[in-house]
């Protein structure tokens, strides 16, 4: 038996349950609405919590439900201690707390401190004089003037969801604020030591004392910026804003911060959960591995964005991409970590990327629709890190109705991008409706509003997405609902959701798809994803078929020996093919996993 490589330092196959556990995302906004207004919210997701259980969810993940504007569906927060109402109320909360420990589950909350709405108090009071003992919770910069005699921005930095400025003047103390989001978003300023505290004290420790079990943190590596704000490089000399990440992402006291973080909060919390989102950080995996070696004490895992942007950035300007790229990417992850002592985050959805099985499977039949989601599922519970399962991808949802117009995309996102662009080729061509085909193209394929749209329970009003009434979802519920939703597969053992069960099942079972040391086969073969895990006595093989052909796959010798098999799934019905003579048939699509000794 060829050997494979266990570079890693002791810690990384010792056990957690942070590491074993299933975290299953709720966006509670099209989760469940349980009283008919048409919004799901706290008592819909208490509604499911058995579902969850049975399908093997140790962990929801929820996203905001606190007071906010939703300017950004949430992530514009305007009292961390409120329940927005649209959602229930901080008492719903306690109880969805208590019911989820009942059932020995866990609840990580959204954890949003790089900005907050423009209406928190904070912000509120820091905006009416320069002098105010809130002024330096936010970033505030007098302007610049040409040489003309312009008003300008303090720097030329690009917020995130237009190609405006990332600097909104304030007429009443005569300064600009920092937003590297939308206007509504002023960023905290994370250099003042009372703002830390604040954060730490007021957020953090306040919900933990609830009975919060940790945190997922929004775009926690921009906490740090460099402090002197410099221009930004000009990498599109025709857009006045340019890219600001090179001094906001990353920057030069992030890991001081979240120490600080771990030693004021979180290691006096035994066994929390908490991952960081780390966006704008491209190939780069030594600027992010720090942020989760154990020895750093900051954060157990992260979410990293370079698999996610394997099809296109900026996100919604997609591209085409090769099997061996995406394997690449996700197999130097693997060894990396591995070999490094960190720790994976294990995802292909999340609310803020369209569909996998739609991006990275194939949707076009339901046949191959199946086939994917399943093959997708296979991929995902057999690598090393915690694991992560996005609402709705269960059951295969898929990416929105290629016929439906701009109007029904209603993320800030998808609606800036699209009518920025619109008046740019109104203004170049003359014309009232020039062709925006290839901008409706990125969208289709990559905006956030195809996470977004309401969970599909059955095939009733709504499919099932309220629970009483029969009044219109905030977002329109996808056309396909009556043919692809829990009710229809949930009894089914052949559908995507009983699969997701068997897998969930098959991953708890075997440590080695958790922990396993990762070996990537046939890197170069554009067909076949096929890579072996091993932990302790035991060898695992996995073959996935990304393609709609029939494949001869010739085992390289690093497989080893595949007859003792101890256990074995794949996606396809029956028994699994023979491998002889070191040849396996794979069938279109077709994931096969076995287990030896």
């Amino acid at each position: 038996m060829a050997s494979i490589d266990k570079t890693a330092p002791e810690h990384y196959q010792e056990r957690a349950h942070f590491k074993e556990c299933c975290i299953y995302q709720v966006y509670p906004a099209s989760f469940c609405d349980s009283n008919g207004d048409g919004v799901g919210d706290i008592q819909g997701i208490i509604s499911k919590l058995d579902y969850l259980k049975d399908l093997g969810v140790d962990v929801i993940w929820l996203s905001p439900v606190y007071k906010s504007p939703f300017v950004d569906n949430g992530y514009d927060i305007s009292d961390y201690h409120e329940i927005d109402a649209r959602f229930g109320t901080l008492a719903d909360v306690d109880e969805l707390i208590s019911e989820m420990h009942k059932r020995d589950m866990k609840l990580v909350m959204d954890l949003v401190v790089n900005h907050c709405s423009d209406q928190h108090q904070w912000f509120v009071e820091s905006r009416k004089s320069k002098d105010n003992p809130y002024r330096d919770f936010f970033w505030w910069r007098p302007p610049k003037y040409s040489p003309e005699g312009e008003r300008l921005p303090p720097n030329n930095w690009r917020e995130e969801f237009s190609t405006g400025s990332a600097w909104e003047w304030d007429e009443t103390t005569q300064e600009y604020y920092l937003h590297l989001y939308c206007k509504e978003q002023p960023d905290l300023n994370w250099e003042t030591p009372k703002l830390r505290q604040a954060v730490y004290d007021e957020i953090m420790k306040w919900w933990l004392e609830r009975g919060c079990d940790g945190f997922r943190m929004d775009v926690i590596n921009l906490i740090s910026k460099v402090p002197s704000l410099p221009d930004a490089p000009i990498k599109n000399p025709n857009e006045k804003f340019q890219e600001p990440y090179k001094y906001c992402a990353n920057g030069p006291r992030v890991h001081e911060f979240l120490q600080e973080m771990n030693r004021e909060v979180l290691s006096k919390y035994p066994n929390l959960i908490t991952v960081g989102e780390t966006p704008f950080t491209h190939h780069d995996f030594d600027v992010l591995v720090p942020y989760v070696l154990p020895e750093n004490k900051e954060l157990q895992t992260i979410f990293q964005f370079e698999q996610q942007e394997v099809d296109g950035y900026p996100q919604l300007v997609p591209k085409d991409y090769r099997l061996s790229e995406f394997k690449e990417i996700t197999s130097r992850w693997q060894v990396e970590m591995q070999k490094r002592g960190g720790w994976n985050s294990i995802y292909l959805e999340n609310h803020d990327v369209a569909r996998s099985v739609s991006r990275f499977g194939n949707d076009s039949t339901p046949e191959y629709r199946i086939a994917t989601a399943k093959l997708l599922a296979a991929l995902e519970c057999t690598l090393s890190g915690t694991l992560y399962v996005y609402q709705g991808e269960e059951i295969a949802m898929a990416n929105l109705p290629k016929d439906w117009p701009i109007e029904e995309y209603i993320d800030i996102a998808s609606q800036t991008y699209y009518y920025e662009e619109l008046a740019v080729r109104k203004a170049k061509t003359g014309e009232p409706n020039p062709d925006m085909s290839d901008i409706m193209d990125g969208i289709q394929r990559k905006a956030r509003d195809h996470a977004r749209n309401p969970m599909q329970w059955d095939d009733s009003h709504s499919a099932g997405f309220s629970l009483r009434g029969n009044s219109k979802p905030w977002m329109r519920v996808h056309d396909d609902c009556r043919e692809w939703n829990v009710a229809k597969q949930i009894d089914d053992p052949d559908s995507v959701l009983s699969f997701w069960k068997k897998m969930l099942a098959f991953r708890k079972r075997h440590l080695s798809c958790t922990y396993g040391y990762y070996t990537l086969l046939s890197p170069d073969d554009e067909k076949v994803f096929s890579y072996i895990k091993e932990y302790k006595n035991e060898r695992m093989l996995v073959l996935l078929n990304f393609t709609e052909e029939f494949v001869t796959y010739a085992l390289p010798k690093e497989a080893g020996d595949v007859q003792s098999i101890t256990d074995s799934i794949g996606n396809y019905n029956g028994p699994l093919q023979d491998i002889k003579g070191g040849k396996v048939e794979l069938r279109p699509y077709e994931a096969i996993i076995i287990a030896t000794q």
